[in-house]
C-alpha cells in the first residue's frame, strides 16, 4: 500500500511539472505570436505611409501637398488609388492608436468634405505616449540635424521621419517593438 501511495506522489508531481511546462510554453507562445503581429501591423504601417507620402502632390483643388504637420498628426494630398484624382490623407495619434482618414474629392466644384472621411485603425497599442510621432525636415536635410521646431511651416517640409514604438501589453512582451522611416517627398523637392 505505500508503494501505491509513493508511486501515485512521484506520479501527480511529474504530472503537476509537465502541466506547469506546457502552462508557460502556451503563454510563451501566445506573447511571441502577438509580438510577431504588432511587427507585421508596424511595417504594413510604415509601408504604406512611406509610398503614400512619397507620392504626395498638390491636391485636386489646387491645395499645397501637405495641409498641415505636428508631431502627432500629418495631412497630405496622394493620389492612392486607380482614379485622377488626389485624396486627402490623414495620419494621426488617437490615444494608443495610429488612425489613418481619407477623404475623396467630390462634387461640382470639386471639394474635400470631412464628413466623408474614411477612418481606420493603421497601429494599434502604440507605446509613444504623448510624445512625437512625426518629425520633419527641410531642404537642408543631411541626416543628422534636428527638425523643424514647431509650429511646423508646411512649405518648409521636405523630409518627414516617423517613429513608431508599438508593444501589445508592456507587463508580458519583454520589449517594445521600434519601427521608424525618414520619407523625401518626391514632388517637393528643390532643385
Amino acid at each position: 500500500m505505500l508503494e501505491i501511495i509513493v508511486a501515485v506522489g512521484i506520479f501527480a508531481l511529474i504530472a503537476g511539472a509537465i502541466v506547469q511546462v506546457f502552462l508557460v510554453s502556451w503563454r510563451n507562445n501566445a506573447i511571441v505570436w502577438e509580438q510577431l503581429a504588432t511587427q507585421n501591423e508596424g511595417r504594413k504601417v510604415i509601408q504604406d505611409f512611406s509610398k503614400e507620402l512619397r507620392e504626395a502632390s498638390d491636391s485636386s483643388i489646387g491645395s499645397y501637398a501637405i495641409e498641415s504637420a505636428s508631431g502627432t498628426q500629418i495631412v497630405f494630398f496622394s493620389n492612392i488609388d486607380s482614379d485622377a484624382y488626389k485624396e486627402r490623407i490623414r495620419y494621426f495619434v488617437s490615444s494608443t492608436i495610429l488612425k489613418k482618414g481619407i477623404i475623396k474629392p467630390s462634387g461640382s466644384p470639386l471639394a474635400y468634405s470631412s464628413s466623408t472621411e474614411t477612418v481606420t485603425d493603421v497601429a494599434h497599442d502604440m507605446a509613444n505616449g504623448t510624445s512625437s510621432v512625426f518629425f520633419y525636415y527641410d531642404k537642408n536635410f543631411t541626416g543628422s540635424q534636428t527638425p523643424l521646431s514647431s509650429p511646423i511651416d508646411v512649405a518648409s517640409i521636405r523630409v518627414v521621419r516617423i517613429i513608431l514604438k508599438l508593444e501589445e501589453d508592456p507587463n508580458l512582451s519583454p520589449t517594445p517593438f521600434y519601427i521608424e522611416s525618414k520619407v523625401m517627398i518626391r514632388n517637393l523637392k528643390d532643385n
